[in-house]
């Protein structure tokens, strides 16, 4: 932990890095997605009209009504490969309120939160439902965190198939690794680990998906090498995912199969409403209910 937690200029040079790198993320990802659109000319939903991005400024505002920063929600609807798709960009600040306080204190050990409750995040946050149940749905974040008591990142991705191939499976791990490796061989076997604890759904019994990799407060002391580490996990992304839904998207189905994939849903849904952090933490803070919310699928069901 660093010895003097005061914001300092290269704190807040830092501090301007990785919010624009997250914005950088966010303009290839929406990029790469708006061209799956145009370019599925083939297979189920074909006829349909490509799905562009809808892009909203978020707000937050503090207790007393004053600016407390905000960000960009880009969601898509309803598109011939994406039924919903949200790439949501933000940077936040204020005062943590006790309850954020408590859960900050319980979770990095830091003393005196009270006597100076200040906080800034941002980061980016990707989920997306898609139209054919053999296209697997996928959620990605990456984030830094800042108190007067340090910084931490945090982020990585999972994979969340409601029909399992164990070779789509086995390409998005290897991505992920392939990112993670030149950070530490032990990296990507203890990030799968956790990502495979952090998933876990114990009112079911069982994961949400397939797994991926998770990370959360992070601190090494070096910031440079935890924003590196944090920047391969979000270029891991799209290697990772992209020629999953190029494979899958043709693929005819049946209605059982949709069925499957409306149930998934709901297990998805059920996850992230009572079990997510991420959830919590953005309705907790006041930041805009439907951009915290936007990982909700357009449809789901339970048996």
């Amino acid at each position: 932990m660093q010895k003097d937690a005061v914001m300092s200029a290269e704190m807040k040079e830092q501090k301007a890095q990785a919010a624009a790198w997250f914005r950088s993320l966010r303009n290839e990802i929406v990029a790469c997605f708006e061209a799956l659109e145009v370019s599925h000319d083939s297979g189920p939903f074909a006829d349909l009209e490509p799905g562009s991005f809808e892009v909203t400024e978020t707000k937050r505002s503090a207790e007393d009504g004053s600016d407390a920063g905000g960000g960009l929600m880009s969601v898509m609807r309803g598109g011939r490969v994406f039924e919903k798709v949200g790439v949501n960009i933000s940077e936040v600040y204020g005062t943590l309120g006790e309850r954020a306080q408590q859960a900050m204190a319980a979770r990095k050990g830091l003393p005196g939160m009270k006597d100076d409750p200040r906080f800034w995040a941002s980061g980016i946050s990707l989920v997306a439902h898609m139209r054919n149940p053999h296209v697997p749905a996928v959620h990605m974040n990456t984030r830094m965190f800042w108190t007067p008591h340090g910084w931490w990142f945090g982020g990585g991705s999972d994979l969340n198939p409601c029909i399992e191939y164990a070779e789509d499976t086995a390409h998005f791990h290897a991505q992920q690794k392939a990112h993670l490796d030149p950070h530490g061989d032990d990296l990507f076997p203890r990030l799968k680990e956790w990502a495979d604890e952090y998933f876990y759904i114990p009112h079911r019994k069982r994961a949400r998906g397939v797994g991926g990799i998770f990370m959360d407060d992070h601190n090494s002391g070096d910031w440079a090498a935890d924003f590196a580490l944090t920047q391969d996990i979000g270029r891991a992304f799209l290697p990772a995912y992209a020629p999953l839904v190029e494979k899958r998207r043709v693929q005819d189905y049946s209605e059982a199969d949709k069925e499957a994939q409306l149930v998934h849903r709901g297990l998805y849904a059920e996850y992230n409403l009572v079990y997510d952090r991420g959830t919590k933490f953005g309705l907790e803070t006041g930041h805009d209910a439907n951009a915290v919310l936007m990982s909700l699928p357009p449809l789901a069901k339970w048996i």
